[in-house]
């Protein structure tokens, strides 16, 4: 999936069947769901969903539970803003599942 149609989907009542659950994360994030978003994140570890798990404290705005995530990720903590990394975050994770 492409990340074009992958936003695409974000008018639809529900995320693409076919997604990875990190994926999901971000697609209920998009529509407004973030406690959703943090449901299917929490209980991951690897570095993806750190990843995701960072950027979405980030945008609760506690930063400091983002920084821990981030470090769980092997990232810096983002520089962009909260839709450049979420664009970021989404196209990153499409091309290690292509």
């Amino acid at each position: 999936m492409t990340f074009d149609l992958f936003k695409a989907t974000l008018v639809d009542d529900a995320p693409p069947a076919e997604i990875d659950p990190v994926l999901r994360a971000l697609w209920l994030e998009a529509r407004g769901d973030w406690d959703g978003a943090h449901k299917i994140i929490q209980d991951s570890s690897d570095r993806s969903a750190a990843w995701v798990h960072a950027y979405l404290h980030r945008k609760e705005g506690d930063l400091t539970n983002a920084a821990y995530w981030y470090s769980r990720a092997g990232r810096d903590v983002s520089s962009f803003s909260l839709d450049g990394e979420w664009e970021e975050v989404v196209k990153t994770l499409l091309a290690d599942l292509a």
